[in-house]
């Protein structure tokens, strides 16, 4: 039965204990129209045995998913309520929707933490079509490294075999890839969908052949096209490696080898990525840390005792409103004859600087006067 993420103790989870083996956490990403809900039941489906999986459904948007989730978004956002209060859109509003339930990210990741206590060896997470959540916008970045900094994660991105035959499709799809592969910073698949309809051998051909690309971006003229081959110059150095499966959400077709490169993940995850998480995950503790126990001042010595400054002294009494101060005769400083002579004769300079700034002042008027009097004459004899 599905959960909201409010009012969960955060007594257990904590940083101190390192990444947790269990559950890995799967990220189901991919364009909309992709199949991402109906391969994320059939990837249900077919780990459950084995793995168990706890289900995360983060697609506010979605009327009813054909799984049973353990948490669901939709039991803490209310989609529609987000468009009409901030006035936004449909894709707006389910990025705002991922937004707000990243101010629950401690909150879930403790019910996650607590699913792989009860057994549970994966946590399998579908999320909205709206991508763009996890290529520029913070709550992407806020979910990925939440779950990296605790478990295990791997992203499978879900491709659309059949919208992708079209080269320049398939080109914005290896984009969107490469660009979630560099900002997740963390294990990546390849899950070519609906090889129901139509073989995906030809899109693993253009995935590690760059030559039978081009030949079949040569059969289109659009100006699309012209873009697509130039990106393909430079992003088939990184898309050419990608592990990749071909599967059938409808027919359950492959996904025993997908499990099989899931795993593989998950090992590469242990090997290479962990130490990166370790590290970030160490930053964070160390700022919690700094949080909690503040340090002194950089002029106070570490072993010295600060005392204020002024402790003992006596401040002056305050001011009556009466300015006349009285001195005693003695305490009067006098004047010199020839303190008084300099006075005398810096009054006389000063004296002289403004008469002789005067007169220029006069003197620049009297010629812009007569420039105009004559400008004034040529008008009139013209």
């Amino acid at each position: 039965m599905a959960a909201g993420v409010d009012n969960i103790g955060m007594s257990a989870l904590s940083l101190n204990e390192g990444i947790r083996e269990s559950p890995v956490c799967i990220l189901v990403l991919g364009m909309a129209g992709s199949g991402k809900t109906t391969f994320t039941r059939s990837l249900i489906q077919h780990a459950q045995e084995k793995f168990n999986p706890y289900v995360v459904n983060l697609d506010p948007a979605c009327r009813e998913v054909p799984y049973a989730a353990h948490v669901d978004i939709r039991d803490t956002v209310n989609y529609r309520e987000v468009m009409k209060q901030y006035k936004l859109g449909p894709n707006g509003s389910i990025v705002t929707a991922l937004n707000m339930f990243t101010t629950k990210m401690a909150q879930f990741a403790e019910l996650v933490r607590r699913a792989g206590e009860r057994g549970h060896k994966w946590c399998i997470i579908d999320t909205p079509g709206q991508i763009e959540v996890f290529t520029w916008s913070a709550s992407g970045n806020i979910i990925t490294e939440g779950l990296a900094t605790l478990f295990p994660t791997v992203v499978v991105y879900v491709m659309d075999v059949v919208r992708s035959a079209c080269p320049s499709t398939f080109m914005s799809n290896m984009l969107y890839a490469c660009s979630i592969l560099y900002k997740t910073r963390l294990p990546f698949l390849v899950a070519l969908n609906k090889i129901d309809l139509m073989d995906c051998s030809f899109i693993q051909e253009w995935m590690t052949d760059f030559v039978v690309y081009q030949d079949a971006l040569e059969q289109e003229t659009s100006f699309v096209s012209n873009l697509a081959r130039t990106m393909s110059l430079t992003l088939d150095t990184f898309y050419e490696n990608l592990p990749n499966c071909g599967v059938s959400s409808k027919t359950g077709v492959g996904f025993a080898r997908l499990l099989g490169h899931i795993q593989d993940c998950v090992v590469e995850y242990e090997k290479d990525y962990k130490p990166v998480y370790e590290k970030m995950r160490k930053e964070r503790l160390a700022e919690q840390q700094a949080a909690q126990c503040p340090k002194p001042p950089a002029d106070v010595e570490e072993a010295g005792v600060a005392v204020r400054l002024g402790l003992e002294l006596n401040d002056p009494p305050p001011n009556l409103g009466n300015n006349i101060v009285i001195r005693a005769p003695g305490l009067v400083p006098l004047a010199t004859k020839e303190e008084e002579v300099e006075d005398m004769e810096e009054d006389a300079k000063g004296a002289a600087e403004d008469e002789n700034f005067q007169s220029f002042v006069q003197r620049h008027l009297e010629a812009q006067q007569s420039k105009r009097d004559k400008l004034l004459q040529e008008q009139a004899q013209s």
